[in-house]
């Protein structure tokens, strides 16, 4: 089963599975808006699914969410509210913009998602400006982590919802210009990371 095709299946209960669970820590992820030194006004959100991020949002920027089906940006558009974002079809590993087009990207749950996200922060890095910053929120292994059950269950359910067993250092070392900012765990049991890189000079 393909991404896209799942995420329409799963589309109609994705609320009421993440919503909760993710609210606080969405939250307190995109309060770093307003602490990050130098960020500016055009900011991406890479796979804004149902748009759960949309209510943190700090209103006096221009967002631009980007997901790969329909059915989770019809929902996502019913929260905009006062919020100036622009919702488009697009798949996060093979983004539809420019080199250096935005002061931040946002990653929130969607690393663990993408069939490869290695690909997805190189993406993220080719659009940011120098400078800028990607925050990331998702669950991330630790380097040289057995977790056996995650790593049973990865064949299967990485099919259909998330991967289970991505290490993000793994993915930070195929991305030569950002460098980590921060790293805090966030939710069981340091699994779920809060995570901030910035973009260096070539």
């Amino acid at each position: 089963m393909s991404l896209k095709h799942s995420y329409t299946l799963i589309a109609p209960l994705y609320d009421l599975v993440v919503s909760k669970a993710t609210h606080s820590i969405r939250k307190a992820s995109l309060k770093q808006l307003d602490t990050l030194s130098n960020v500016g006004d055009r900011i991406l959100i890479a796979g804004i699914g149902t748009g759960l991020d949309i209510p943190h949002l700090p209103p006096d920027r221009i967002y631009t969410g980007i997901d790969l089906t329909q059915s989770m940006l019809a929902k996502a558009k019913r929260r905009k509210g006062n919020v100036d974002i622009k919702l488009e079809l697009g798949d996060a590993m093979h983004l539809p913009y420019e080199d250096n087009s935005f002061d931040l990207v946002v990653m929130h749950l969607i690393l663990a998602v993408v069939p490869n996200p290695a690909l997805a922060l190189q993406e993220a890095q080719r659009v940011v400006k120098e400078q800028g910053h990607i925050i990331i929120l998702d669950k991330f292994l630790q380097p040289g982590q057995l977790a056996l059950i995650r790593r049973l269950i990865n064949p299967v359910i990485r099919h259909i919802a998330t991967q289970t067993t991505v290490v993000f250092e793994h993915q930070l070392a195929e991305c030569e210009n950002l460098k980590l900012i921060s790293d805090d765990p966030v939710l069981a049991g340091g699994w779920f990371r809060k995570i901030v890189v910035k973009k260096q000079s070539n």
